[in-house]
């Protein structure tokens, strides 16, 4: 039996350059609000973190549950995603859910099998295989993983590929779906994404942060645990 999801309960997501958030109660969108990410531009996830609790007239003491996109993507936006997620659900005293991000990309499909894969730089693609029900329900397939982009046409043999927030250009001209925090309703059982520990939990990167990187490179060793 699926487990019913926390009302009301604030939903963040910003594994790539279009973020989301949402504002979910008794398992339908009440608010909904796009953001735009990067690194060059101002933070607008509070804000619109904000305009959605706002339109639903709720305070944060009021949430039930908070659930935060738990990546792989772009490593400055989960984390800004993952700080704003955590702090809030500390701040209510409500649980945490940590969502695949590729998930969150499968809603609207049509029932079937699929392989949802996104950037992961390098030549590399970050792949879930997921099944949509013909109730519009979404179970993952095994847990997200990276991949050569040259093999992604023989590891998605029998399912549908689907690209997640890429161009056509380096999506190989697959379908393109974005990530978003909308698609919660359709995720099934909430116990099998959390509750996380709020002290421990970080979001799925998947690859190492760019910066780390170029300087492990030029120093030659692992940067130094904090």
């Amino acid at each position: 039996m699926s487990a019913a999801l926390p009302s009301p309960l604030l939903v963040i997501e910003a594994s790539s350059k279009l973020g989301s958030v949402a504002v979910v109660i008794d398992g339908k969108v009440a608010a909904g609000v796009d953001v735009a990410m990067g690194v060059s531009r101002d933070d607008g996830m509070f804000p619109a973190i904000q305009s959605a609790m706002s339109e639903c007239g709720l305070a944060p003491s009021q949430l039930a549950g908070v659930a935060c996109g738990a990546g792989p993507g772009s490593f400055t936006s989960l984390r800004i995603a993952a700080s704003l997620a955590k702090g809030l659900a500390h701040g209510a005293g409500v649980r945490l859910f940590a969502v695949p991000s590729l998930l969150l990309a499968s809603s609207g499909l049509a029932a079937g099998a699929y392989l949802l894969h996104s950037d992961a730089l390098r030549g590399e693609r970050f792949v879930l295989r997921v099944h949509v029900g013909a109730d519009g329900s979404v179970v993952a397939v095994g847990a997200a993983r990276r991949v050569a982009a040259d093999d992604l046409r023989t590891i998605g043999e029998g399912a549908g590929l689907v690209a997640v927030g890429s161009s056509p250009g380096t999506a190989l001209g697959d379908p393109i779906a974005w990530p978003a925090a909308s698609a919660v309703s359709g995720l099934g059982d909430w116990t099998r994404f959390g509750p996380v520990d709020l002290e421990r939990w970080e979001p799925e990167y998947g690859r190492l942060a760019e910066a780390q990187v170029v300087w492990e490179k030029s120093h030659g060793h692992a940067l130094p645990a904090a």
